[in-house]
C-alpha cells in the first residue's frame, strides 16, 4: 500500500505576535515548515500536500523549491477540516500520514516506526508522556490499556487533566477510513471545530484497533508556539549538530554556543572557537581553526587556513594557508590562492588575490584582480564605484602599495610596480615604476595653535 503525506501549515500562530505565518518562522536557518517537508521527502511516498491558510500564498511561494502539491484552508475550523480539503486528492488505496508544519523536530525514525505499525490495524498514533501535558489531548484508554478516545485539554475533566500521555498529532491511517470518519466529523465542542482527534472515537465505535507507538523523545513531538518555544527547539537542534560534528572529529570550544544553519563537509583536525555561525553550504578541509564570533556563509575553506576572531566570510574561496582576520569581512565572488594574510579591519567584494599576497589591515578591496606576492599597505581604498557603474583595479606581481593609497577604478598596476604613501592614482602604472602623487610639504616656523576663548 502505497503512502500519501499531508502536512497541515495553515495555522496563524497568534502567540509569535508577528505578521508573518508560524510555519515560516526558522529554526537553523530554514523555516519550521521546511523542517517537516525535507523530513517526510525521506519517506517513501507517493505525493506530499501541505494545506496552508493564514498568510495566503506567502507559505507556497516560501517554498517553491519543494516538490508538493499545495491545497488551500480558505476557512480555518479545525484540523479535521483542514484533513477534509485533502482528501478527495487521495485515493481509497493509500495511506495517510498526517504531519504539523509547526512541529518541525519529528524524525524520520519514529515516523518510520509509526507507518510499519499501521500495517496490521490500519490505524497507528504516536504518543509520548510529560510531566506537564496542560494544553495537550490526553490519551484515554479502557481497562485493558487500549485507545478509546482523545479529550482536548478544554473539554477534559480534571480527572481527564490528570493524564500525562498526551496526543502528538502524528497518525497514519487507511484513507478510506479516515474518509468515512473526517466526513463524519462534528463541531460540538467549546472551538466549535471539527478535531482530527475525533476520528479516535469513531474508530473504537467501528472496531477498529488503534496503534500506540511511543516517540523516542518528547522535544522531537513538541509544537512550537511562541518565541520561548521556538528557541528552546533551535537551541536543541544545534547542540545535536554539534554533537555530530563532534563525533565526526571536529573539536568544538563549547557545543552550546556553535550554531549550523545549513550543511557543513569537514576535513580532519578542525578547530571551532566559540560563537560561531555556520550557514549555507561550507566546506572545510583540514587543519582549520576558525576563532570566536565568526560567521561563514557558502564557502570554502581549504587547508591549514587559520581565521581569527570575528571575522565575517560570505561566499568565497579560501585556499591553503591563508590567515584572515580579525575583524575581516570578505565579501560574495572572492577568492584567496595560497598563504594569502587578510589582516585586520580589511573588506574584500568580488576580487581576487594571488599566491603569497597581504592585505595587511584597515583596506577596502572592491572589482579588484590582485597577482602573486604583493603587499597592499594599510588604508588603501580601491574606488570601484563612479556612482552609477562598478570598474575594475588591476594590480600586478610583486607590487608594493604604500598606505592610505586611492586607486580610482578603472586602472592598471603592472608587476613590480611600486605606489608611494598617500597617492591616488588615476591613471595605469607601468611595470617596475614608482608613481607618486603629493603636494608639497611646507613648514611654517613659529606657528601658534588657535586658543579658546
Amino acid at each position: 500500500m502505497s503512502l500519501c503525506i499531508v502536512i497541515l501549515a495553515a495555522g496563524q500562530g497568534t502567540r509569535m505576535y508577528s505578521d508573518k505565518p508560524k510555519v515560516l518562522h526558522t529554526l537553523a536557518g530554514k523555516s519550521l515548515l521546511e523542517h517537516v517537508c525535507e523530513t517526510a521527502m525521506g519517506l517513501s511516498h507517493r505525493d506530499i500536500y501541505v494545506v496552508y491558510g493564514h498568510g495566503g500564498e506567502q507559505v507556497p511561494n516560501a517554498l517553491q523549491d519543494f516538490q508538493v502539491n499545495w491545497v488551500e484552508q480558505k476557512e480555518r475550523l479545525g484540523t479535521g477540516h483542514a484533513v477534509q480539503q485533502v482528501l478527495p486528492y487521495i485515493p481509497d488505496v493509500d495511506n495517510v500520514l498526517i504531519l504539523y508544519g509547526d512541529v518541525p523536530l519529528i524524525t524520520e525514525e519514529s515516523l518510520k516506526t509509526l507507518i510499519d505499525a499501521a500495517s496490521n490495524t490500519g490505524f497507528s498514533l504516536l504518543t509520548t508522556h510529560i510531566e506537564d501535558p496542560h494544553g495537550y489531548g490526553r490519551i484515554i484508554r479502557d481497562v485493558d490499556s487500549k485507545i478509546v478516545a482523545i479529550v482536548e485539554e478544554k473539554d477534559a475533566t480534571e480527572e481527564q487533566k490528570r493524564i500525562f500521555e498526551i496526543n502528538t498529532g502524528f497518525i497514519v491511517v487507511k484513507s478510506e477510513l479516515l474518509k468515512l470518519w473526517v466526513n463524519a466529523l462534528g463541531n460540538d465542542n467549546k472551538q466549535n471545530e471539527y478535531y482530527l482527534t475525533d476520528i479516535v472515537s469513531k474508530a473504537v465505535a467501528d472496531d477498529v484497533t488503534i496503534t500506540a507507538v511511543l516517540a523516542e523523545s518528547n522535544i522531537e513531538v513538541k509544537g512550537i508556539n511562541n518565541r520561548s518555544q521556538l528557541a528552546e527547539a533551535e537551541r536543541y537542534f544545534q547542540l545535536v549538530q554539534a554533537h555530530h560534528l563532534m563525533h565526526r572529529g571536529v573539536g568544538l570550544c563549547d557545543p552550546a554556543r556553535f550554531d549550523l544553519r545549513g550543511e557543513l563537509e569537514i576535513g580532519r583536525d578542525n578547530q571551532i572557537d566559540i560563537n560561531v555561525v555556520i550557514e549555507g553550504k561550507v566546506k572545510l578541509g583540514k587543519n582549520v581553526t576558525i576563532g570566536a564570533n565568526c560567521y561563514i556563509k557558502d564557502t570554502i575553506i581549504a587547508n591549514d587556513v587559520n581565521i581569527l576572531p570575528n571575522t565575517m566570510i560570505d561566499s568565497a574561496v579560501i585556499g591553503n594557508g591563508c590567515n584572515i582576520g580579525p575583524f575581516a569581512r570578505v565579501r560574495p565572488n572572492t577568492s584567496l590562492d595560497e598563504d594569502v594574510h587578510i589582516g585586520n579591519f580589511v573588506e574584500l567584494k568580488k576580487t581576487d588575490i594571488g599566491k603569497g599576497s597581504k592585505v595587511n589591515h584597515l583596506s577596502y578591496l572592491g572589482d579588484t584582480h590582485i597577482g602573486v606576492e604583493t603587499n597592499i599597505g594599510a588604508g588603501t581604498i580601491s574606488c570601484n564605484y563612479d556612482g552609477a557603474n562598478k570598474h575594475q583595479t588591476i594590480i600586478g606581481d610583486k607590487v608594493f602599495v604604500g598606505s592610505d593609497v586611492q586607486l580610482i577604478a578603472p586602472v592598471k598596476v603592472h608587476d613590480g610596480a611600486t605606489i608611494a604613501a598617500g597617492t591616488t592614482v588615476t591613471k595605469d602604472v607601468a611595470e617596475n615604476e614608482l608613481a607618486i602623487s603629493r603636494s608639497e610639504q611646507k613648514s611654517i616656523p613659529k606657528w601658534k595653535r588657535p586658543s579658546k576663548n
